[in-house]
């Protein structure tokens, strides 16, 4: 089960939760960013589940800041706009999360970032950007543009899981990232998975809000399977 875990950034208090794997060794740390919603039971549920089987401290981070979730779309909407817009801005305070994660008493020091729709965005910022401590990143069904394309190296081994039919994500948007990575020879995996959507790992995404907004059971586990394996890879 998660617990608490706030860090902060300026002046603003994030609420996060992290969950402990068993034992009292030092290992690896990952940040989860959720997606439009905030932190929530599906970033919770991931926490718990990479803590639990894969080993690794695991803290659902607050990218809004003291806990707050928008009351429904439109709003989330307005939250994430500025970030979308400033990755100076996104990096700085999601990296307080990053810093957070490689000082927490569990962690070897070594942090690696999954993120979701939005937090899919987030977790590639941050490589872009080459913070400290950052080994490795997973983006699940995020967004893949940004205002500020690498020109320069990136340091994090990087997986991203895209629904190959997620209609916010068309394909001219990944045939641009995939040019933006092989200009600075990142070392990036991408899988686009037939039949998803986006949103393929939120079991509560039903399509109702729009089709293109599905959970996708056989996506899901697959992409957690190359999340493990990556891992797996980056930190031995």
């Amino acid at each position: 089960m998660t617990t608490a875990f706030d860090y902060a950034h300026d002046d603003t208090m994030c609420r996060g939760a992290i969950a402990l794997p068993n034992g009292d060794a030092k290992v690896p740390g990952i940040v989860i960013f959720a997606d439009i919603g905030g932190i929530g039971a599906h970033t919770k549920a991931w926490a718990d589940r990479i803590a639990a089987e894969l080993g690794y401290v695991a803290l659902a981070a607050d990218t809004y800041g003291e806990g707050r979730t928008p009351a429904d779309f439109p709003e989330g909407i307005a939250w994430l706009t500025p970030y979308r817009q400033d990755p100076v801005m996104t990096v700085a305070r999601t990296g307080t999360a990053v810093a957070a994660m490689a000082a927490h008493p569990r962690c070897d020091g070594r942090v690696a970032a999954i993120g979701f729709c939005f937090g899919g965005s987030i977790v590639l910022e941050l490589a872009r950007a080459n913070v400290a401590n950052y080994h490795a990143a997973v983006s699940f069904h995020g967004g893949l543009s940004t205002p500020a394309p690498a020109t320069k190296p990136i340091s994090a081994a990087l997986l991203v899981c895209h629904g190959a039919e997620d209609p916010l994500v068309p394909p001219a948007e990944l045939t641009a990232f995939l040019a933006e990575m092989a200009r600075v020879d990142a070392d990036c995996q991408t899988i686009a998975y037939t039949g998803a959507v986006h949103s393929f790992t939120n079991e509560s995404a039903d399509g109702s809000m729009m089709p293109g907004i599905k959970y996708h059971a056989p996506t899901t586990r697959r992409a957690w399977a190359a999340m493990a394996a990556h891992f797996a890879e980056v930190f031995g």
